[in-house]
């Protein structure tokens, strides 16, 4: 059981609906935050071992747009994917599926955090349609070549243990909670201690849902087998670029590097944050956000559903 959330006020005050379709052999649930008669209207890919749930803050800031937020398949309270795998190519073909599959009048703006972001770019890159990205704690380069390079390393170490341990016991590692807290302990930057124990509370929840051992390693391994750097070139839809000064995954030195690969992209550094941006200052995420939409998607053709 989690702690009070400190923007549940906030989010107390949008309306949300769940609801689940079939996209790729997944049952897919997802949650509609908002008004259906919302200006501009989001669809989200969440960041690795998460769900819906944890863009909250950011939906919190921002009650006059229209969220769509999916657990990807596999994790959350969707179902694996049965007809493709749990890779980049996968998840990007998922939710290319599942945008088609909501019939909106136009396309909707596409928003990813971390793992998501490479979800959404790939997906964007190979012809979905969407007026603009935003992208929250981008992975601008692999994880393999980031600051934290031996961490990653053993990181993957720990997930290949997972996977070659019996199953029961794979399981058993990947939900161990020692190295759940230790991983929100190291990714968390504020000195707020109400509010790293509720991120540690989110964790402790949230970062185990995932439907079985062998997905959350699949799904692993397309985390760090590429980045969103990867596609840049194709992104040529008006990109926003959220990032963290204290970006434990990506330097901010790589994020620059991003901008300028894609078309056009518009960088904003966060100060005093790291890979948390959506829990720790997602008031700031969300002014960032709007600021980008009143600028390069409210003028340009009319509202976006």
């Amino acid at each position: 059981m989690t702690s009070q959330s400190p923007y549940a006020a906030l989010l107390a005050r949008i309306p949300v609906r769940r609801f689940e379709v079939e996209v790729l052999g997944s049952t897919t649930r997802y949650w509609v935050y908002g008004s259906d008669d919302a200006e501009v209207t989001v669809v989200i890919a969440h960041g690795y071992r998460g769900e819906h749930h944890g863009i909250e803050p950011i939906i919190a800031h921002l009650p006059g747009v229209r969220f769509i937020g999916p657990d990807l398949p596999g994790f959350g309270e969707s179902t694996p994917l049965t007809q493709v795998p749990h890779s980049v190519d996968g998840y990007a073909a998922w939710f290319t599926a599942f945008v088609d599959a909501l019939n909106f009048p136009t396309p909707p703006v596409v928003l990813g955090h971390s793992f998501g972001t490479i979800v959404t770019s790939t997906a964007i890159a190979r012809g979905l349609q969407t007026p603009a990205l935003v992208l929250v704690n981008p992975i601008a380069i692999s994880g393999l070549g980031g600051p934290r390079w031996l961490a990653t390393k053993i990181t993957v170490a720990y997930y290949n243990a997972a996977k070659i341990l019996p199953e029961r016991l794979g399981t058993r590692l990947l939900e161990n909670r020692a190295i759940v807290r230790l991983m929100s302990e190291t990714m968390a930057k504020t000195r707020d201690r109400a509010l790293r124990r509720w991120i540690h509370a989110e964790h402790r929840t949230f970062f185990s849902r995932f439907a079985n051992r062998d997905v959350a390693v699949e799904a692993f391994h397309a985390t760090v087998s590429t980045d969103v750097g990867a596609v840049a070139s194709r992104i040529t839809v008006p990109t926003l670029l959220v990032a963290a000064r204290l970006d434990d995954i990506t330097p901010v030195a790589a994020q620059y590097d991003l901008q300028k690969a894609i078309p056009d992209a518009t960088l904003v550094v966060l100060e005093g944050v790291g890979h948390l941006i959506h829990y720790e200052v997602p008031a700031a995420a969300a002014s960032a956000i709007t600021d980008f939409l009143d600028a390069r998607v409210r003028p340009h053709g009319g509202p976006a559903s």
